[in-house]
């Protein structure tokens, strides 16, 4: 791997972060077992329902992220003054019907020879 390239860094770290976790959520919910604050099986489908979030298998967690990603683009795109591909589409689409508008108000207006 290259030391060097910020996107191997960060997926690296997050891999590392979520086995770190995951190790951590198993010591507390075995801790939570030993001192009966937790039944066994309770401790093995929280473990299981946690993972399955860090693991992207939760369909809800990842509409949410989804939905953080689109607003971090979105101010992105507004810091760098660009527009984004929708809004490019909705003024083209302005732009189609204001010529039309044109189109029909000059044909109104023209003197017939």
């Amino acid at each position: 791997m290259d030391s060097t390239n910020p996107l191997q860094q960060l997926l690296l770290r997050g891999l590392s972060t979520t086995s770190l976790v995951a190790d951590r959520l198993r010591h507390v919910t075995q801790a939570w077992v030993s001192s009966g604050r937790l039944d066994p099986s309770q401790a093995t489908a929280l473990v299981e329902e946690v993972l399955a979030s860090l693991r992207g298998e939760n369909p809800e967690l990842e509409k949410q992220a989804e939905r953080q990603m689109e607003r971090n683009i979105d101010h992105l795109l507004l810091d760098l003054g660009l527009a984004r591909q929708r809004e490019v589409d909705e003024l083209r689409g302005r732009i189609d019907r204001l010529e039309q508008q044109l189109r029909q108000n000059q044909a109104r207006f023209e003197v017939p020879d």
